[in-house]
């Protein structure tokens, strides 16, 4: 019985102090636990026709801190007739809409909800820049930060910018990418930019409330240091990804999508957001569209595979529209 007791207060030692402490003063821990970029499948990123994404072509993006980002750019279906590898640059400055993605985290852009993601969109006749950002995929193998991924796609939405004319640009940000796409957009409307609009797929609000939902948390939650162990060491590294802060000045049209039976975020995290950015947006007398579409947990489509759901084509038709007239009175 002893012995059953020292083993009891062992195990709790060890759940409940050590891994906790660890936590707290490991910064390579807790980004490798936020970014997951070890987590991955090899993928041939120079023939995305393997995969069979038509219409791609594989190139690099180089960055200001000498960070290579490889990136695909992925033609709408009316001009993609093959997997051809020919220089499809000038086909973005044809008025057709572009949408700049961010995937989330773990895998690469050859991961397989996101290849049906983008078929979709090709599908109905948008551009997809698709891109790894610093450590992920066939991107240099630096170690990524906050600053360093959102400098990265803001290098990435640059060349996107330089090639595009007058063709329209929207940023889609899927999870951990929606953080990405949030803090980007704050900075590209503080520089005069003008994007279309935002797509926020399976978002959160900040990484404290994020971190708190998370389901591994749960096991910690009770202890009166979490808060000390777990959430404050993350922001005193920079990695906070304040959406809600990011997106409380932004006045392009937001468009969040969530599934009710998201286990990873949930959808709460989601409404908060979209609370937050709406409390903003009256306080400032904006009517830029912000719409919220949850997805019943009946269709199942949990955290990765909301581009399953019927409803989700007219989705994006519809805002995509209803955003350029916004933006096209706006101006």
């Amino acid at each position: 019985l002893f012995g059953t007791l020292i083993a009891a207060l062992l195990i709790f030692a060890v759940i409940f102090i050590v891994i906790p402490v660890i936590y707290r003063y490991s910064y390579v821990f807790q980004r490798n636990l936020l970014f997951l970029n070890f987590v991955s499948v090899p993928v041939d990123f120079k023939h995305p026709e393997k995969l069979n994404l038509m219409g791609a072509r594989n190139f690099y993006v180089r960055t200001d801190d000498n960070v290579t980002i490889g990136v695909w750019h992925i033609l709408p279906s009316k001009f993609a007739t093959s997997g051809s590898q020919k220089d499809t640059t000038d086909w973005l400055n044809r008025g057709d809409p572009i949408f700049v993605y961010m995937h989330g985290n773990s895998g690469n852009r050859g991961t397989a909800h996101r290849l049906e993601l983008y078929r979709l969109l090709q599908k109905n006749n948008f551009h997809i820049i698709a891109f790894d950002y610093r450590s992920y995929g066939d991107s240099s193998p630096v170690e990524p930060s906050e600053t360093g991924v959102v400098n990265d796609s803001k290098h990435v939405y640059e060349w996107v910018k330089l090639k595009a004319g007058s063709s329209p640009i929207f940023l889609w940000g899927h999870s951990l990418g929606s953080g990405i796409a949030s803090h980007l957009l704050d900075i590209l409307e503080k520089q005069k930019e003008e994007i279309q609009g935002l797509v926020l797929e399976s978002p959160f609000n900040n990484m404290s409330d994020e971190i708190r939902s998370y389901p591994l948390a749960r096991i910690f939650k009770f202890l009166p240091w979490f808060d000390y162990f777990f959430i404050q060491p993350m922001y005193d590294n920079g990695l906070r990804f304040e959406s809600d802060v990011h997106l409380s000045k932004v006045s392009a049209p937001i468009m969040i999508l969530h599934a009710e039976d998201d286990i990873v975020i949930p959808i709460d995290l989601g409404e908060k957001l979209s609370d937050s950015i709406k409390k903003a947006r009256i306080s400032q007398n904006s009517n830029s569209p912000l719409i919220f579409h949850p997805f019943s947990k009946n269709e199942g489509l949990g955290h990765k595979n909301i581009y399953r759901a019927a409803e989700l084509p007219l989705y994006i038709l519809d805002f995509v529209n209803n955003s350029l007239a916004y933006n096209q009175q706006r101006s």
